[in-house]
């Protein structure tokens, strides 16, 4: 892990190096995702503001103390900070927890029930374009309006045409000649 203590319009007092070390190494354990740690100290008029950036695998965090004292902010800002860490730790608990029970329940056997046989509809979809156009153009249709089929007509013989997305993810053209 990388520490990166920054001074902004004061001198970097070398107690806020020792007790971030200090601190940072207690929360090692919480700290273990961590990759790099940035403490921020400025002085904006009478009072100190830190920041502590925890940058790390899958996200980070950023806590933000201010108050009259250097110290307290400082103490303040690694309290907060290690508060965050366990709530977060225990989300990521309670979500393994819970994607543990939902692949319990989806790897109990279950017997395959058939459907009751439905009588099938036909349903009218409006997947056609009107005006005659290129296979490139219909293409670009096809794409930009996110469907399984499009019936077209070809611009060069105006017969009709689809263009329909394939179970391996390409686009199916039929043409009758």
């Amino acid at each position: 892990m990388n520490l990166q203590i920054t001074s902004r319009h004061a001198a970097l007092v070398p107690q806020l190096r020792a007790f971030s070390e200090a601190r940072l190494k207690e929360m090692a354990k919480l700290l273990a995702f961590a990759t790099d740690v940035d403490v921020i100290a400025a002085k904006q008029r009478d009072n100190f503001k830190i920041e502590i950036h925890v940058l790390g695998k899958g996200g980070g965090l950023l806590v933000t103390e201010e108050s009259r004292d250097l110290e307290s902010s400082v103490r303040r800002a690694f309290e907060a900070l290690e508060k965050k860490l366990k709530k977060e730790r225990e989300k990521l608990r309670e979500k393994k927890r819970r994607g543990g029970r939902e692949r319990k329940i989806l790897a109990s056997p279950v017997e395959p029930v058939s459907p009751p046989e439905a009588e099938r509809r036909v349903i009218r979809a409006d997947y056609f374009a009107v005006k005659p156009m290129s296979v490139e153009d219909a293409l670009m249709a096809f794409e930009a309006k996110k469907r399984e089929v499009l019936m077209f007509r070809s611009d060069d013989g105006g017969r009709w045409a689809v263009l329909y997305r394939r179970k391996d993810g390409h686009v199916g053209l039929v043409a009758p000649e």
